[in-house]
């Protein structure tokens, strides 16, 4: 295959590195000043983390789209360490909250995740089958995703299987164009399956090392869909046994508790084990993030958090809560 080595791949300079953090402060600025008005609002003027200051945590962080589960969560996490570390004062107090946000976004799952939009070895492409409903970013962030690969310095195919749209085909394949990479497609109303096989078979061929997958993402029937992707997926391993390396589901940051319903949803569908979290930049539900990767037990793996190509982020625990609470509280 054209695959690069891993350990050949230079580190990032300072300067992108930067670049990528003030995208991140940029992004979630909005999320940062309404959770954090609350937050300090919470604990205004208070020496101890006493009943009320417990009460008015748990109010600003379920008003801020983290959800009442893992709110619950974060609240009890609190109290253990108050308990343990003496609490002392509110920065203290931000302190606190931010390493056990971070400990409980850093899953077992996170601990393989690779630093940077690179693959493992291997001999066959690297399949990503993305699934999101339609108007989150599904096929902005493919098409931010194979910029990003590209640019690591891999061969990237894209399959337009998501045949239930005609608009869905043109877009992936106007993406294609400006990305600088193949789109495998077929008319509208074609098979679905039939376009992931032909993708996978022609990425093979080409000695591709990425392949993503658009899908369908209309929910009124979750069996049809249930039904449709599991043939998409058998259909796949006829060419690599073990795709898809990545089922992706793309949730829209920006729709707050929404964001659940749907993963809810797709997750009973079919066997997600990534999440891509879009439009967290002009929205201040970046608390969702939170939530959802708590709640689901599904790692975060990307955010999107502007319009340009670079500005889909891999994402790292530390970073995101470290730009969420800032420097200052």
């Amino acid at each position: 295959m054209g695959f690069k080595d891993f350990f050949s791949r230079k580190k990032k300079d300072k300067e992108q590195v930067q670049q990528e953090k003030e995208t991140l402060d940029t992004g979630l600025e909005k999320t940062k000043e309404s959770v954090w008005s609350k937050i300090s609002h919470a604990i205004a003027g208070k020496s101890t983390v006493d009943e009320e200051v417990l009460d008015n945590l748990e109010e600003a962080f379920i008003t801020s789209d983290v959800g009442t589960d893992t709110t619950l969560e974060i609240i009890r996490r609190l109290e253990e360490r108050v308990a343990r570390d003496k609490y002392v004062g509110s920065s203290e107090l931000r302190r606190l909250l931010m390493d056990e946000i971070t400990q409980m976004l850093e899953k077992p799952e996170h601990q393989d995740q690779l630093e940077d939009f690179e693959i493992p070895e291997r001999k066959d492409p690297y399949v990503i089958m993305v699934v999101g409903v339609n108007g989150v970013g599904k096929t902005t962030t493919i098409g931010k995703l194979a910029h990003q690969y590209k640019q690591s310095g891999y061969k990237v195919v894209l399959g337009a299987a998501d045949t239930f749209r005609a608009a869905a085909i043109e877009q992936l394949d106007i993406w294609g164009q400006r990305v600088g990479v193949p789109v495998v497609k077929q008319q509208m109303g074609s098979d679905p399956a039939a376009v992931a096989f032909d993708t996978i078979s022609s990425a093979k061929a080409q000695d591709a090392d990425v392949v993503i997958i658009d899908t369908a993402g209309r929910l009124h029937n979750k069996v049809g869909l249930m039904n449709e992707l599991t043939k998409i997926k058998n259909v796949m391993k006829r060419v690599v046994p073990d795709a898809p390396n990545e089922i992706l589901l793309v949730l829209d940051g920006s729709t707050g508790q929404n964001a659940f319903e749907q993963a809810r949803q797709f997750i009973a569908a079919t066997e997600v084990n990534n999440l891509a979290i879009t439009k967290l930049d002009g929205t201040s539900k970046g608390g969702v993030v939170i939530g959802i990767s708590h709640q689901f037990k599904i790692p975060v793996k990307y955010i999107g958090l502007g319009e340009k190509m670079a500005d889909l982020q891999i994402f790292h625990p530390a970073e995101f809560v470290q730009s969420l609470f800032g420097d200052t509280i």
